[in-house]
C-alpha cells in the first residue's frame, strides 16, 4: 500500500514539471465557431494543443472540402488568435496511434448535447482500451454553439442560408463559393455520420 501511494505521488510530481500536449481530432468539414471555441479553450488548458484534421482513406460519407482545404480554413480562422501553442495538422489512421506519434497525453473532445455523451463515452472507452496512457477530457460547449455541427452548417449553406453567425468569414466564403459553382469539389469522399 505504501509503495502504491509513493508511485502516485511521484507521478503527480512528474506531471507538474512536464508539458502536457493535448490532441483535438475531427473532420472539421467545415470548421465552425463551436470547434474554434473548443480550440481556444483547449489552448488555455494545455501547454500545447494539436488540432488534427482527419484525412479519410476509407469512404463512409461525402466530404465537402479536401483535407488541405480544411486545414487551411482552420489556420485562417485562427490567424488572429493570441495562442501560440496551437498546431494544425492532418492525420489518418487511428487517433491513438497519432497521439503516440506526437506524444500527446490527452484527447480533447466536445460535448454539445446529451446524445453526444453516448458517442463520446464509447469513443473514450475504446481509446482507453487501445492506449491506457492517454486520457480524454471533454469540454462542454458554450450554450450558443449547442446546435452547431458540420452537417447543419453544410445543409444551411447548400440551401442558400446565411451561415455567417456559425462560421468565420473565410469559411462562409468557401461555403458560398462551393455551393454557387465558384469552386470545384474534387473531394467527395464519405466521412463518419457524426461530426
Amino acid at each position: 500500500m505504501q509503495r502504491l501511494h509513493l508511485d502516485v505521488a511521484m507521478q503527480r510530481l512528474y506531471r507538474r514539471h512536464s508539458l502536457i500536449t493535448a490532441l483535438y481530432t475531427g473532420t472539421f468539414d467545415p470548421v465552425h465557431y463551436g470547434h474554434l471555441d473548443l480550440i481556444e479553450r483547449g489552448a488555455v488548458l494545455f501547454d500545447k494543443l494539436i488540432v488534427a484534421v482527419y484525412d479519410h482513406k476509407l469512404p463512409t460519407k461525402s466530404l465537402l472540402f479536401s483535407v488541405d482545404e480544411r486545414v487551411g480554413m482552420i489556420k485562417e480562422a485562427l490567424r488572429d488568435t493570441q495562442s501560440e501553442n496551437i498546431t494544425i495538422t492532418q492525420f489518418s489512421g487511428l487517433a491513438v496511434d497519432f497521439a503516440h506519434e506526437v506524444n500527446a497525453q490527452v484527447f480533447v473532445r466536445g460535448l454539445r448535447v446529451f446524445s453526444d455523451f453516448e458517442f463520446e463515452f464509447r469513443l473514450a472507452l475504446a481509446n482507453k482500451r487501445l492506449a491506457p496512457d492517454i486520457e480524454t477530457i471533454s469540454l462542454i460547449t458554450q450554450e450558443d454553439h449547442t446546435f452547431l455541427s458540420g452537417t447543419t452548417v453544410r445543409e444551411i449553406a447548400s440551401l442558400g442560408g446565411d451561415v455567417s453567425s456559425m462560421v468565420s468569414p473565410n469559411v462562409a466564403e468557401a461555403l458560398y463559393n462551393r455551393f454557387n459553382g465558384n469552386s470545384p469539389n474534387p473531394f467527395n469522399r464519405p466521412v463518419p455520420l457524426r461530426d
